[in-house]
């Protein structure tokens, strides 16, 4: 039986690193990387060409993270992941948690901003479709904290806990749908923390982290819940290969201990990034505020100096 559509699963021998990482391509993800990586070196080598730079570490940031949807999706950890509870839940992790905060960081919208060329006058092209979605209604709605926390969290209980995970996993474009939502969340929740890129949400740096860690503790416990359980939970890994000499209820404890301690390797790069935000923009506004004093002979800080003076006359 072939679960994966590319890989024969049922004829797996025993897991090993060494096994995970050879080369089995999904090609659906295979041509959506490779399309990734080429409009984003379009993008980059188009402003050089015009003489613009674009920061090194947005393109080590974007292309790491292609990278990772690229090991999950192309090698055979994906067969494994077919009939792996514990595989299959690095799978999730590393799509729904590492991959999108690289993607963003990246800024690939912003990228596209500055590469595509203006439209003329009266007309739309990709760029202006772009800034229209990025500025609607429907983008508002998909990145604020009251949307996007419930769906991060559904993505896990929703899924795991319910009939729709078994269905999903019973075709390879099912498999396929649920490894795309998984990617789709985790940008959408970590766009509005830590995107570079322009977007209708954007709260100040301490609401950002709240938003972050309101949801971690759901992750955490659903991980808990997974280990603790004395049975196995999900019909699709209960009669693994015997090939593969598992255990499903300890594949199952396996897979809740990674999804439990999954959480705080995210958590800890986005704060670090947060921090860094934050310690940028403030730096951008000191030299905004040195500038303006420079233009104007510091004129606040004189009325403000006027200001305590008049004060200091008052109360004589």
């Amino acid at each position: 039986m072939d679960h994966s559509g590319h890989g024969m699963t049922m004829d797996l021998p025993p897991f090993t690193l060494g096994r995970g990482l050879e080369w089995s391509a999904d090609p659906f993800f295979l041509v959506a990387c490779l399309l990734g990586l080429g409009l984003y070196g379009w993008g980059v080598a188009r402003l050089r060409r015009r003489g613009d730079a674009w920061p090194v570490g947005r393109t080590v940031s974007y292309v790491v993270g292609v990278l990772t949807v690229v090991l999950m999706m192309c090698t055979r950890l994906n067969d494994y992941g077919m009939v792996m509870f514990s595989v299959h839940m690095v799978q999730h992790m590393v799509i729904s948690m590492l991959s999108p905060i690289l993607i963003l960081l990246g800024a690939p919208a912003t990228l596209a901003l500055r590469a595509l060329p203006t439209a003329g006058r009266g007309r739309k092209g990709p760029r202006e479709v772009l800034l229209m979605l990025l500025h609607s209604r429907y983008l508002r709605i998909v990145t604020h904290p009251a949307f996007t926390i419930p769906l991060f969290i559904a993505s896990l209980y929703g899924l795991y806990f319910t009939p729709l995970f078994d269905f999903l996993m019973g075709s390879r474009t099912g498999h396929i749908a649920m490894m795309v939502h998984f990617l789709a969340v985790g940008v959408v929740f970590f766009w509005p923390i830590i995107g570079v890129d322009p977007g209708p949400h954007r709260p100040g740096y301490l609401m950002r982290m709240l938003e972050l860690f309101a949801g971690m503790p759901f992750h955490a416990f659903f991980g808990i819940a997974l280990m603790m359980a004395s049975t196995p939970m999900v019909s699709t890994f209960l009669h693994p290969p015997a090939s593969l000499g598992v255990d499903p209820l300890g594949d199952q404890t396996a897979a809740g201990g990674i999804a439990w301690a999954f959480s705080e390797i995210p958590s800890v790069l986005v704060l670090i990034a947060l921090l860094f935000q934050w310690y940028r923009s403030d730096q951008r506004q000191a030299r905004r505020s040195d500038r303006a004093a420079d233009r104007d002979g510091d004129q606040e800080l004189q009325a403000y100096n006027a200001y305590l003076a008049s004060l200091n006359t008052q109360g004589r």
